[in-house]
């Protein structure tokens, strides 16, 4: 079939992959939006006419092919829409100069000036001064660096780089070892290849000679937790359940028009729930993750200590730890009674403390803290305090309080101005301390945007499967309880609100949500938060003498049994 067969966009497929040097698709973007490419498709406007998308595709094509949008280059646009725009400029006339085909303009279309730069340098280094530079004309389309990452010289099918010619890897391409690595890689997979069975899946001769020969890791030894797990085996169903959950879509691009930001660190696709039609939206909200710049006054990060609240998740214990040459318990420590029999041959009258006792001591604690930064949290108490004040404290108090006992904290806030900017500021993550410089972000937090609930909640708990490191993991939810967005209200806000925490739940972490300081109903916090556990009050020390219950009663939540499971039990 010729080109002149196929009808639409796809017509100019074989023009924009002989200019861009490479297999780039052309299709029609989405109505409104200017025409850009991310390095495998060029996104033309939609309903222009012909001629109009064919000098599109040969402008983002000609981009393509010239080097205009390699990685180093997008690298430098991110962030920088202005410096993008100029540089669009400059780029798009010097690559239509250097055409080899003629560039057929439409009738009242005016044909762009001559080219002011010799090279993507050059117009990188002009687009970034001062220096006077016209707007490109519409048809140029826009450069998005947040679709095109490293495609713009990754791609399967471009041109090999300097460094593909010169067989040179980019710093950091390969994981880092110590010297010695290899050595010993190879000296075990000599000898224990001998004692491994291609016909079974069981290692457990092969870890027996590993022993055997001092080749195994010992309990002290660093490693990634989990590496040694087998892996089961994978099978591809062609249809799942109507309520089958969506799991979350990575994403990374760079935060431009926030205000404070230190540019991008990456994000998600997630779902929302449709209850009106009883089924997941796939891919629907986009939550931007970022870090906050550094406070302008670090003398404000003060924090108030509640020494109840303290003295009660003190006495936290999740899991057993055994104590030795105790005086009473559940079994025989046998070293502790060889000791005794000993002294006792020696003529000595040692204390009989020769028991194991297990206590429910070790914590092996992760909690994410989620404060509601909206601009619903603004209404104020009769001491004229607002509810976001009351959270900010809360939060802070919690994370200095949780931090001090050895758990792994992490505090984020969140708002969102519609389903395409849910905002996480990132205000302590897992692995940091929480220093002067967080407690001062936290304190001077200002409320702004609104409440998409549920898609800040399915990415704290992404945050905690990833970055707590812990087999007990607990999402404290700090807001007023009215979830609110474009879209986004009503029953539609409160059922996937409830929905995002139940999922949590189904994945092990367990859900605590507090309502300080917000005049909101009990029967609405219940629509909210559903069946997780939540409570309210007017202040933190109002909920401190209760803490260890109400964090103990979320945790065991998590074992006790579901009312399907125990229904599919019975029958």
């Amino acid at each position: 079939m010729s080109g002149a067969d196929v009808a639409g966009p796809e017509r100019f497929r074989l023009l924009a992959t002989w200019l861009a040097g490479r297999a780039v698709d052309v299709t029609e973007g989405r109505a409104g939006e200017p025409a850009c490419t991310d390095g495998r498709h060029v996104f033309v406007s939609a309903g222009r006419p012909v001629d109009e998308q064919r000098c599109e595709v040969i402008v983002q094509a000609a981009l393509l092919g010239s080097g205009s949008l390699d990685a180093d280059v997008v690298r430098s646009l991110r962030g920088r829409p202005k410096v993008a725009r100029r540089y669009l400029a400059l780029e798009g006339r010097r690559v239509l100069v250097e055409l080899p085909v003629p560039l057929r303009l439409p009738a009242g279309v005016d044909r762009p000036g001559a080219p002011l730069t010799g090279s993507p340098a050059d117009s990188l280094t002009v687009a970034a001064s001062r220096r006077s530079v016209d707007d490109p004309p519409e048809w140029f389309g826009v450069i998005r660096p947040s679709r095109l990452g490293d495609a713009g010289s990754a791609a399967p099918g471009a041109r090999p780089t300097d460094n593909d010619l010169r067989l040179q890897l980019k710093p950091g391409a390969l994981p880092e070892e110590d010297e010695g690595d290899e050595e010993e890689a190879g000296e075990e997979s000599k000898l224990l290849r001998l004692f491994q069975n291609p016909l079974a899946g069981s290692k457990a001769l092969t870890n027996l000679m590993s022993k055997v020969l001092g080749l195994s890791r010992s309990p002290g030894e660093g490693g990634t937790g989990g590496e040694e797990l087998s892996v089961g085996s994978v099978r591809r169903v062609d249809k799942v359940g109507a309520n089958a959950r969506p799991v979350p879509v990575p994403i990374h691009f760079a935060v431009d028009d926030t205000p404070g930001a230190v540019g991008g660190v990456g994000g998600a696709l997630y779902p929302e729930w449709d209850v009106h039609r009883s089924r997941y939206r796939p891919e629907w909200c986009r939550v931007i993750e970022y870090p906050l710049g550094p406070a302008p006054d670090v003398s404000a990060g003060a924090v108030e200590r509640d020494e109840v609240l303290r003295r009660r998740l003190a006495r936290l214990g999740l899991a057993p730890k055994v104590l030795r040459r105790r005086p009473d318990g559940e079994d025989i420590d046998v070293d502790a009674l060889i000791d005794l029999a000993v002294d006792l041959r020696a003529g000595h009258s040692p204390a009989e403390k020769v028991y194991l006792e297990r206590r429910k001591l070790a914590r092996n604690l992760g909690v994410l803290v989620l404060v509601d930064a909206s601009g619903s949290a603004t209404e104020t108490d009769p001491a004229g305090q607002s509810v976001h004040e009351h959270q900010r404290r809360a939060a802070a108090t919690l994370a200095a309080t949780l931090e001090e006992l050895g758990d792994r904290v992490a505090v984020y806030g969140f708002r969102s101005r519609g389903r395409s900017a849910v905002h996480m500021l990132a205000l302590k993550p897992f692995g940091h301390r929480f220093g002067a410089g967080g407690r001062a972000q936290l304190n001077q937090l200002e409320p702004a945007g609104y409440t998409r609930l549920g898609a800040a909640i399915r990415h704290a708990g992404e945050l905690l499967k990833t970055d707590a490191g812990t087999p007990n993991r607990l999402l404290v939810v700090l807001s007023d309880g009215f979830p609110y967005d474009d879209g986004y209200e009503s029953r539609y806000a409160e059922a996937d609100s409830a929905k995002a925490l139940e999922e949590l739940r189904s994945d092990g972490i367990a859900c605590l949500c507090l309502s300080i300081g917000a005049s909101t109903s009990t029967d609405a916090l219940d629509r909210v938060f559903g069946s997780a556990s939540h409570a309210n009050a007017a202040t933190l020390a109002e909920l401190s003498p209760h803490m260890d219950e109400l964090f103990l009663g979320a945790l065991k939540e998590l074992a006790a049994p579901r009312p399907a499971a125990r229904a599919a039990r019975r029958n």
